[in-house]
């Protein structure tokens, strides 16, 4: 099937910004260190690009396949829909399951699955408008 690369590669970068300013201070950052247990010193040990470029090859994973599962030309009402149902109603319900049974907080829920439910609208608008 046809899928437009520079789109894949925009939606991908797209993603990883937003997960640059959703998880940073000025958002969910502080918020999300409390939920997950972890200090700013201990964010700055590890290997940053392994972790950064592992995350953005992981979005463009998943901005790849999303652009398959819409095809090459969706309408913006298709890709922004879709987009929002599959960070919501599959990635961010994924979560839910697995949080409910690991115990954390419903407010690692809304961070990480919000990015989720973002990341995929965002990818969805991309695909919509870019044809």
């Amino acid at each position: 099937m046809d899928i437009n690369y520079l789109a894949v590669v925009v939606a991908a970068i797209s993603a990883f910004m937003l997960g640059g300013l959703w998880y940073s201070p000025v958002l969910f950052g502080k918020r999300w260190m409390q939920e997950v247990g972890l200090t700013e010193q201990q964010l700055q040990h590890g290997n940053m690009k392994v972790i950064f470029g592992g995350a953005l090859l992981f979005n463009l994973l998943s901005a790849a396949m999303f652009a398959l599962f819409l095809g090459p030309a969706p309408s913006l009402m298709l890709g922004v829909g879709a987009g929002f149902a599959a960070g919501f109603c599959w990635v961010a319900a994924s979560f839910g399951v697995c949080y409910l049974f690991e115990r954390r907080s419903i407010a690692l829920f809304l961070i990480n699955g919000g990015y989720c439910t973002v990341q995929f609208t965002l990818y969805g608008l991309i695909f919509g408008l870019w044809h």
